[in-house]
């Protein structure tokens, strides 16, 4: 039954796709060539130019499923870093990992991990340079001009072989002419966020740009059982320096100089339930919290152990060089070089109370090296991109742990520390190649292809806290097999091999390779009127994951996942380019989809580690739509539809019971944790003039959601709630753009809502969305 409704829900998204497709090109073939072309339509939707293919097209010329923002656009809707790019993508969804660590999803495919080296599946990149890494990712929205989301695999062109997407954001920059700017936001909770540039010439062929920004926010959370003690105190510092040098008309170079320091405190949980691996459960622990109630639906109450520390000390700094060099009128050499560094530590309370039950402090260390080299040929619009690149990444992730399980004993022995490390070694090179080839005047094919290779090699282990008390338990295991031991030392390595012998460290390797590609026809009826389809072959590469390996079993890593997209959409500019218009169907076919899960280990049964999916699918429809019917008047908007399901067998401990025995769940037939099947985003403005050199705007903006699922679970604390949050704000400017003051709020119904619901070791919790927010901002240009 399901499997019909499925195929169903896509027939109807095909035929639907189809009707729009005939529908637009019908409405665009009433018009004349002339008209649809028309650049001064009063109402007209300006173009948006992106870099989607490596080149600088229309928004609408490109034959992908792509969403795009301009910097006025994001600074309106108060988008201060890819996190909050829901606003205004459809289809993507952000949720934080349990230490804060972002996981980005776009059509139902991202990566659940936490550690700081966990390889995403939606790539982030600046300027096309990327950032590996999405723990590198909240100053990307630092002074920009647009930001471009890429929806489906991609690696012949953008991303690392991702199989969820990619984010581009272009950096403002420098001028020709001295420019300078501010902007200033005051608002609910103390928050203070200030930003300026400075822009213009050093000398006739040199220009530079300087930008800076600083966030601030009192706590904001309430502890349920200390009400005057806060936590979640927001202190984030970023800059960036460009400076453009064009020693010849036909030779330039970027360099971007780029750095962030974030102070914030870390977010506690909320309180669901307490859920005992093992059974009984810990009497002194039940006592404390079995019959805590759920945290109510109040998102600024939550609870943390008092007198600990939870701010951030996590800071990066990146540098990077591009290069373009015109060798003629046909073909253009680029060159983009870059170096990241980033530290961080993070700590977290992970049991949602006021009791020392579970707290980790997460260390992490990122280094980046990338160099791309490319051509870009035209001849009479044949046109090709030709190139390669080389990555070198070292990750390194350190947990230091201190709880209270159920799990924690094994005979006399009980501990309450530990410390886990995960370190990675990573060597990617890849060659690509693109074509665009025309086979009449208005129909098109492109072909991509990409090599990749990547080398990558692991050493982590389980560590003793210091204390010998986890060294002691983990030695009864071979003992009581009758097993020869080395007992480890205090705070020493206690994993164990498979013949339960303890490692000094865990060391392995996964080399692997694949061939992405890409296949598309486009026809273009009308200038303004692009109809595509396209089929592409996506990877994501295998990795490790900073577990607490008892076993060197659960460092095992997952292998690369492959994604086979096929694509069919329109997009359209109709009624004189009052209207702009995109709508498209997919499906794809998800193999070795990789997930953070669980594999039973005895003595302990159900522990952490990496596991593929065998078999699962993602169909669905999606459709923007922008219309200015009147001059100032913007109505602008997405839906997605989004149908996921694993479709081969695939057994799973359910993750909310007892772990002896642990019940089992065959995830057959299941939708993807943290992918909502409808995903809507909305936005109208009026600006209107009120004297010559004044003008006025109301706006408002809806976010929506529909229910889902956390996690493969049978039972019900892991389903999403369905919400809509609702923004408005309203302001005026001068006529010429040089100041503008908003006023503005941010779920103004306050609603309550889940970013995420997870459960770690007996303690299930749930993170909450922000409160009702409102303030003021103030920019001017100069």
């Amino acid at each position: 039954m399901l499997a019909r409704k499925c195929r169903g829900a896509f027939k109807q998204g095909l035929l639907f796709g189809c009707a729009a497709a005939g529908l637009v090109v019908q409405t665009a073939g009433a018009q004349t060539a002339g008209d649809a072309g028309s650049a001064g339509a009063e109402g007209a939707v300006p173009d948006i130019v992106v870099t989607a293919q490596k080149r600088s097209d229309r928004l609408r010329d490109v034959p992908i499923s792509i969403s795009a923002a301009t910097g006025d656009q994001l600074a309106k809707l108060g988008v201060a870093s890819a996190d909050d790019l829901q606003k205004v993508v459809p289809g993507f969804t952000f949720k934080p990992a349990r230490t804060g660590v972002p996981i980005y999803t776009i059509r139902g495919i991202g990566f659940d991990d936490f550690g700081v080296g966990s390889s995403p599946a939606v790539s982030v990149s600046v300027d096309q340079v990327p950032l590996p890494f999405l723990i590198m990712s909240p100053a990307a929205s630092l002074d920009v001009e647009r930001v471009e989301v890429l929806k489906g695999p991609q690696g012949t062109l953008f991303g690392q072989n991702t199989t969820g997407g990619a984010i581009n954001f272009v950096a403002a920059k420098p001028t020709a002419d001295p420019h300078m700017g501010f902007e200033v936001s005051y608002g609910r909770f103390n928050q203070t966020d200030a930003s300026a540039y400075v822009s213009g010439p050093l000398s006739h062929n040199l220009r530079a740009r300087l930008a800076v920004k600083h966030e601030y926010r009192d706590a904001w959370q309430v502890s349920e059982t200390r009400p005057g003690d806060r936590l979640g105190r927001r202190d984030f510092l970023a800059g960036r320096l460009l400076l453009d040098w064009t020693p010849t008309e036909r030779l330039s170079f970027e360099l971007n100089a780029n750095g962030w320091i974030d102070r914030s405190e870390s977010q506690a949980g909320q309180f669901v339930t307490y859920a005992p691996g093992n059974l009984p459960a810990d009497p002194n622990i039940f006592a404390l919290i079995g019959n805590r109630p759920t945290a109510g639906e109040n998102p600024r109450l939550a609870d943390w152990n008092p007198d600990q520390n939870y701010r951030r000390n996590a800071r990066q700094y990146q540098f990077s060089l591009r290069a373009d060099w015109e060798l003629n009128d046909q073909v253009t050499l680029t060159s983009l070089t870059s170096y990241a560094h980033l530290k961080s530590d993070t700590p977290a309370d992970l049991d949602g109370t006021q009791y020392l039950l579970f707290r980790s402090d997460q260390l992490g260390r990122i280094d980046s090296v990338y160099q791309e080299l490319r051509a870009a040929i035209d001849l009479d619009g044949l046109r090709f991109v030709v190139g390669g690149n080389y990555q070198d990444d070292h990750t390194d992730d350190v947990f230091g742990i201190n709880f209270e399980s159920s799990n924690n004993q094994i005979g006399p022995f009980v501990w309450n520390q530990f410390s886990e490390t995960a370190d990675q070694k990573v060597k990617t090179y890849a060659v690509f190649a693109n074509a665009d080839v025309p086979l009449t005047s208005t129909l098109t094919a492109q072909a991509g292809i990409r090599y990749t290779k990547q080398n990558r090699n692991f050493t982590g282990c389980l560590l003793d806290g210091g204390d010998g008390n986890l060294a002691n338990a983990i030695a009864l295991i071979p003992t009581l097999a009758g097993l020869p031991y080395d007992p480890a030392p205090p705070g020493g390595c206690v994993t164990l091999d498979a013949t339960l012998q303890r490692q000094s460290a865990v060391t392995d390797k996964l080399d692997e390779d694949n061939v992405s590609w890409r296949l598309g026809l486009n026809w273009k009826p009308l200038p303004d009127t692009l109809v595509y389809a396209s089929v592409t072959r996506g990877y994501k590469a295998g990795g490790y994951s900073p577990v607490p390996a008892v076993f060197a079993g659960q460092f095992a890593p997952v292998t690369q996942e492959q994604v086979t997209s096929y694509e069919a959409g329109v997009k359209a500019a109709l009624l004189n380019r009052k209207v702009d218009f995109a709508a498209a169907v997919f499906y794809s076919d998800y193999r070795d989809k990789q997930l953070l899960g669980t594999k039973v280990f005895d003595p302990f049964g159900p522990l952490p580690t990496l596991v593929n999916v065998p078999k699962a699918r993602v169909q669905g429809g999606e459709l923007e739509l922008t219309i200015r019917p009147l001059r100032g008047f913007t109505v602008a908007g997405g839906i997605t539809y989004i149908d996921t399901q694993v479709t081969g067998s695939f057994m799973v401990p359910d993750g909310y019971g007892p772990t002896s025995p642990m019940p089992f769940i065959d995830a057959k037939g299941y939708s993807f944790p943290n992918t909502p099947p409808w995903q809507g985003n909305a936005n109208v403005e009026y600006e209107f003039a009120l004297s010559s050199g004044l003008t006025a705007s109301l706006g408002s903006d809806v976010l929506y959601r529909s229910a889902g699922r956390a996690d493969f679970s049978t039972n019900g604390v892991f389903r999403t709630r369905p919400y809509a949050l609702l923004g408005l704000r309203a302001g005026i400017a001068a006529a010429d753009g040089r100041w503008r003051f908003q006023l503005w709020g941010r779920n103004i119904t306050n609603k309550f809502y889940e970013t995420s619901i997870y459960k770690l070791n007996d303690y299930v919790l749930r993170t909450a969305g922000m409160p009702v927010t409102y303030g003021a901002t103030l920019s001017a240009k100069f």
